[in-house]
């Protein structure tokens, strides 16, 4: 069962703090845990990000986070109807307009976005299935979005185009599994995720 994400931290302390007024608590039930690392990211995009919905007044949402010490970065999204941020330590986020496909919330984490290569996405769609115990809602042209039930407010969306893979993945998924040793292993994709007991 999907249970959180792990996210490497060079200021755990800031890192927890920024994504706890950032989500403001709503992550669904799925636990935001943070590692420290020595390593600071790379320029290259990470493989996977979170995206927070915006609501009614998604602007002042934007200069929340901005005053919390988020950024604006451009990955080349070009004209896109969200908002792309880092958060204080070069994680990529996004904020989701109101009536942006598949924002079931008004605030907090509405979706975790893995890019996934269109030659795995079946792969990875069954993998994610398996592993997070949560379910297909939605297959289209830009990738597969699954969710705990159809009613849950945070989804998994995977999804072209898949950023080459320079290193160890910052962001990580954390899965539960009673019948594996715990520890970290790779997907259909090479992406690190750990597995607790």
């Amino acid at each position: 069962m999907l249970t959180g994400i792990v996210i490497d931290a060079l200021d755990v302390a800031r890192m927890d703090r920024f994504w706890s007024e950032a989500t403001r608590g709503q992550t669904g039930g799925l636990q935001l845990r943070f590692v420290p690392t020595a390593k600071p990211k790379t320029a290259h995009k990470n493989r996977l990000h979170l995206d927070l919905a915006g609501g009614p007044d998604w602007e002042a949402q934007v200069a929340r986070l901005l005053t919390l010490g988020a950024t604006r970065v451009d990955i080349g999204q070009g004209d896109v109807p969200w908002d792309v941020l880092a958060d204080p330590e070069g994680n990529e986020l996004c904020v989701l307009r109101p009536g942006h496909p598949g924002v079931l919330a008004d605030s907090g984490l509405v979706a975790i976005c893995l890019d996934v290569a269109e030659e795995d996405r079946y792969a990875q769609s069954a993998f994610w299935q398996s592993q997070a115990d949560w379910h297909a809602v939605e297959y289209h042209d830009w990738g597969v979005r699954l969710r705990r039930s159809t009613a849950s407010t945070v989804s998994l969306v995977m999804g072209p185009p898949a950023a080459p893979k320079e290193a160890r993945n910052r962001l990580r998924l954390e899965v539960t599994q009673h019948d594996w040793e715990p520890g970290e292993f790779l997907d259909a994709s090479g992406n690190e995720f750990h597995v607790t007991g």
